[in-house]
C-alpha cells in the first residue's frame, strides 16, 4: 500500500497530499506534473523520500490540474501555485517548515521563501533555474508545446527521454505513462508553458533563509549552468553538484542526494517538536484515553476544534490511529 492520500481546499480547488515520517515538517513541491499514487509505485522514488522521512515529516502534493488533485484548472500562474502552498500549510497548521522544490517546484519554493521568510526554516531547490525561458530557444520551446498538444503519447515519450537519457526502457516507459496519467495534453502543455514563462530572478536576492541549491552536472532537462546561476543569486546559498544525466533526484545515485540534503536540513536548524503547545495537550489527553468530547470539556474548547487539532496531530506525526498518537505522546524523552 502507498501512503494515505488526503485532500485540502485551496482557492483553485482541492489539492491531494500525503504525509509520511515524523519530525520537523518538510513540504515537497514536485516539478512539472506528478501523480502521488503512480509515483509511489516507483521503488527509487519511494526509497529517496523514505530516506527523508526518517527524520522529517514529509508532505507531498499534486499541484492543481495534476494527479489526484482537482483536474479542472484555467489559471496557470505562479500566484496560483503560491496560493496552494499557503492554503495547504494553513490546513496542516504549519507555522514554520522547510521547503524542497524540484524543477518548476523549485521556482515556486524560492518565491515562497522570499515572500514568507518567517515561515520557512530552510530552502532546498533541486534541478531548477531562475528563468524558465533559458531552458531552450523559443523555437524549441514552441515545438515541444505543439508536440504535447498534438500527440501526448509521443510527447510524453520524447520528454521522458530528455528527463531520463540512457535509462533502461522499462523506467522510461514508466515515466512516460506517469506523465500521461498525471495530466491531459492541454493541462500538461499549459503547465510546461507556465514553467517556460516563469522568471523569479528579481525575487532571489530577497531570500534570507538557509538555502541549498542542488543540481545534476550533466542534466539534459535543466543544464547545470542554470542551477549555478540560481545559487549565485541567492545570498549565502550553497551549491551541491550531483553526478549523472537523469533529471529526477531519485533516478540516479539517490544516496548521494540524501547525503547532501539531510545534513543541510539538520544544520539549518530543527524545530523543538512537530506539535504546537495545544496539540501537545490534545495528544497527551488522547494518551490518557479521553475521547474528543471529553478533551473539549477539559480544555474548554469546542469538539470541532478538538477534531481539527487531532487531524493536525495525525498529519504532523504521519500517523492514522489514535493509538499511534498515544504511543508517540508516551515515548521516552
Amino acid at each position: 500500500m502507498g501512503p494515505v492520500v488526503r485532500f485540502a481546499a485551496t482557492p483553485a480547488g482541492r489539492v491531494a497530499y500525503t504525509v509520511t515520517g515524523s519530525g520537523p515538517p518538510l513540504l515537497c513541491l514536485a516539478g512539472w506534473v506528478s501523480h502521488l499514487a503512480l509515483m509511489a509505485e516507483n521503488p527509487q522514488h519511494e526509497r529517496f523520500f523514505d530516506g527523508l522521512a526518517r527524520s522529517r515529516t514529509v508532505i507531498r502534493y499534486d499541484k492543481i490540474g495534476c494527479g489526484l488533485s482537482d483536474r479542472s484548472r484555467t489559471d496557470f500562474s505562479l500566484d496560483v501555485e503560491l496560493a496552494t502552498v499557503r492554503a495547504l500549510t494553513a490546513h496542516l497548521g504549519l507555522d514554520r517548515f522547510a521547503l524542497f522544490g524540484s524543477c518548476e517546484g523549485g521556482q515556486v519554493a524560492a518565491a515562497y521563501a522570499a515572500a514568507h521568510p518567517d515561515a520557512v526554516s530552510a530552502l532546498i531547490v533541486y534541478g531548477s533555474c531562475a528563468r524558465g525561458g533559458d531552458l531552450a530557444p523559443p523555437a524549441v520551446r514552441a515545438s515541444v508545446l505543439d508536440l504535447i498538444r498534438a500527440h501526448w503519447g509521443l510527447g510524453s515519450r520524447v520528454l521522458a527521454d530528455i528527463w531520463l537519457p540512457a535509462a533502461p526502457p522499462p523506467l522510461t516507459a514508466m515515466f512516460a505513462r506517469m506523465q500521461r496519467a498525471a495530466a491531459d495534453a492541454a493541462t500538461a502543455a499549459a503547465l510546461l508553458e507556465m514553467f517556460y514563462g516563469c522568471d523569479v530572478t528579481a525575487l532571489l536576492p530577497a531570500i534570507r533563509v538557509p538555502t541549498l541549491v542542488a543540481h545534476r552536472r550533466d542534466s539534459r532537462a535543466v543544464p547545470f549552468e542554470r542551477g549555478r546561476e540560481l545559487a549565485s543569486l541567492i545570498p549565502g546559498a550553497q551549491l551541491a553538484a550531483f553526478p549523472g544525466r537523469m533529471q529526477p533526484i531519485y533516478a540516479e545515485e539517490p544516496g548521494a542526494a540524501l547525503a547532501a540534503l539531510l545534513p543541510f536540513l539538520g544544520s539549518a536548524g530543527s524545530l523543538p517538536g512537530p506539535l504546537t503547545a495545544r496539540e501537545f495537550q490534545v495528544a497527551d489527553l488522547i494518551a490518557d484515553g479521553h475521547t474528543n468530547p471529553e478533551i473539549a470539556r477539559r480544555l474548554g474548547i469546542s469538539v470541532r476544534t478538538v477534531d481539527a487539532h487531532v487531524e493536525h496531530v495525525r498529519t504532523k506525526l504521519g500517523v492514522r490511529a489514535r493509538t499511534q498518537i498515544a504511543v508517540w505522546a508516551r515515548r521516552p524523552a
